[in-house]
């Protein structure tokens, strides 16, 4: 029988390339689309446009602040897996609109994982947890690091990540939450700042740009590569027994290296272009986060093989293609 997958978020980052690869191996994919005066699905439009796909990529309008459309989706998809990737993931944003990010990420996910309950109780759950949830712990953190997260971003995201624990204790829902490190990729969000850099890199080189603005260039992030990060997602249920995980690559990087990096590779001093302003930190900053996957790597076979330095160059060549 041909394994049927629900995501909502598919029109992002980890969305797109999570459809591609259950697309790969035989799914049928139904995709969760917030309802907008335009259109976002840039990211997924070669695959939803893809005759091969026909008949094999849904779309359906809903959204995780309406329990309704929920609902409906999960009765009309009665998926075997769904992934819950939607969400109001912009950390700066979420101090600026805490209660919407709160409704979306936190009770958004609640919402989904009673429409799961009720409806298709056979369905296996992912959760996207992040590693924002660890905030101020001391690194390298790993499923049993204690938790203390330091944005409304991060807050709404525990309290998901423990509601998912919930319901698997308290219903036996298979229901997993893959805790992920940061992960980019020429489909990051333009506001995120490691796109922000390498699509300020490419401006400059085509001298259309002279310099980018950041906030903290010491903040430490483990970087990997989003496309790398989905099969996590899907091997997470595909195991015998529901449990949560890390994916990260180990290797921290501040933002400052990343600069050196991405500026480098298009033959560029970072120096000569980077500006930093207070404004663009946070309230309360995380210092330093890095993963350990071990329990990844034994039990899911799965590890990062991009480094950060493959990765800044990946994105750099893909913004300076996109202009032309």
């Amino acid at each position: 029988m041909t394994k049927r997958a629900l995501i909502t978020g598919i029109t992002g980052q980890d969305g797109s390339y999570l459809a591609e690869l259950l697309l790969e191996k035989g799914y049928e994919v139904h995709g969760l689309v917030r309802r907008s005066s335009t259109f976002n699905r840039g990211r997924i439009d070669p695959i939803y446009l893809d005759p091969a796909n026909e008949g094999r990529l849904s779309l359906h309008y809903g959204d995780l602040t309406d329990s309704t459309s929920l609902t409906n989706i999960m009765r009309a998809a009665q998926p075997d897996e769904v992934y819950n990737l939607a969400a109001q993931s912009h950390v700066a944003v979420s101090f600026e609109m805490p209660e919407y990010t709160a409704s979306a990420d936190a009770i958004g996910a609640i919402r989904l994982l009673e429409a799961v309950r009720q409806h298709a109780p056979q369905a296996r759950f992912y959760q996207a947890s992040t590693s924002e949830m660890f905030g101020l712990t001391a690194p390298p953190q790993h499923e049993g690091t204690h938790f203390h997260p330091r944005s409304p971003y991060g807050a709404a995201k525990l309290h998901a990540h423990w509601a998912t624990v919930n319901y698997r204790e308290a219903y036996g829902l298979y229901a997993v939450s893959g805790i992920l490190f940061n992960h980019e990729s020429p489909r990051r969000g333009e506001s995120f700042v490691t796109r922000k850099i390498t699509r300020a890199v490419a401006a400059i080189k085509a001298g259309r740009a002279t310099t980018v603005t950041l906030g903290n260039l010491d903040a430490v992030r483990d970087w990997g590569y989003a496309a790398e990060y989905v099969e996590g997602m899907w091997r997470m249920l595909q195991q015998d027994t529901p449990d949560d995980y890390v994916l990260a690559t180990g290797v921290g990087t501040t933002v400052r290296e990343f600069c050196e990096l991405a500026f480098g590779h298009a033959g560029l001093d970072w120096r000569d272009h980077v500006v930093t302003d207070p404004r663009f930190e946070r309230p309360t900053e995380v210092p330093e986060l890095l993963g350990d996957a071990s329990r990844a790597a034994s039990d899911l076979g799965w590890k990062a093989s991009t480094t950060v330095g493959q990765l800044s160059a990946l994105m750099v060549d893909a913004d300076i293609a996109a202009l032309g």
